[in-house]
């Protein structure tokens, strides 16, 4: 119970603090440089934008970014976690209305430093509440409802969606600020690349004496089996074993950790894993 509500006290802190992170963000280097940050809330500014320019009509981002949320929202409530989604919400309703509340500043007009520095304060914002038990909203959902059904790498999908949006910026306003914003992007997904890593997978080769034990030990701590292979040491041509098994990445340092505890002489290899084909657990968001 005590963990819990810690747990939910820490998540409801990273979500605020996300919030206005990137309400920050966007107030100072994404309005700064026009550019579009992809997604909902890319699509809202995209909208904004458009309204100003031919109606001159100045609409909040409250409103719209809530609007084209309810979707995604519905797919996070019916086919991903209650907890997770209402978290995600929290997020939504927060950094939409610090958008509204913060005033714009200028730190640089320099575009290609906005472009580098405000695609890394968005993915970092986006991978605090990732890791965390929250989303950002918008293409997130759907990016993570896909990613648990097949297994696929989420941030693809998202940077297809965005995509769109760039090519509609671009033919409406110009293509350079709709250029600078990829390089916004690619930033945003290379950095939520590095902290989150819960899609991605690790593959693991341990030579050890000790398999029975080492397998119940990766078993124990992520659900994920492992299959064992025999072998000989080329040196004292002793009888070894060797135990390869696929994991999270994001689980990969403990499992090793809990490796070397099981059997601190056990040599391990890690690779990274490009595809994964068949089943593989992944655990699902509460």
């Amino acid at each position: 119970m005590k963990q819990n509500l810690r747990k939910t006290i820490l998540t409801g802190f990273a979500v605020t603090f996300a919030a206005f992170l990137m309400a920050i963000n966007k107030k100072t280097f994404v309005d700064t440089g026009e550019l579009y940050p992809g997604g909902v809330a890319g699509l809202t500014i995209l909208i904004q934008r458009l309204f100003s320019s031919a109606l001159h009509i100045n609409l909040p981002f409250t409103p719209i970014n809530l609007l084209l949320n309810a979707v995604p929202v519905y797919i996070g409530f019916r086919f991903i976690g209650r907890n997770f989604t209402l978290f995600s919400c929290l997020m939504i309703v927060l950094n939409s209305i610090f958008t509204d509340l913060i005033p714009q500043r200028i730190i640089t007009q320099d575009i290609l430093l906005i472009s580098v520095f405000g695609g890394i304060i968005q993915g970092f914002a986006i991978a605090v509440c990732l890791n965390t038990g929250a989303t950002s909203g918008g293409t997130d959902f759907i990016s993570i409802f896909l990613s648990e059904k097949r297994g696929m790498d989420s941030f693809g999908i998202i940077l297809g969606f965005n995509v769109l949006i760039l090519c509609a910026a671009g033919f409406l306003f110009g293509w350079d600020k709709a250029l600078y914003s990829i390089i916004f992007q690619y930033a945003s997904t290379a950095v939520q690349r590095l902290l989150y890593k819960k899609y991605q997978q690790s593959t693991l080769f341990i030579v050890t004496t000790k398999p029975v034990a080492v397998c119940n030990a990766i078993y124990n701590l992520c659900n994920h089996s492992a299959t064992v292979f025999k072998g000989e040491g080329s040196y004292e041509h002793g009888e070894q074993s060797i135990v390869y098994s696929v994991v999270s990445a994001a689980e990969s340092g403990r499992v090793i950790q809990i490796i070397r505890e099981t059997d601190p002489a056990a040599f391990i290899n890690e690779v990274k894993t490009q595809k994964l084909s068949g089943r593989f657990y992944q655990p699902k968001e509460q």
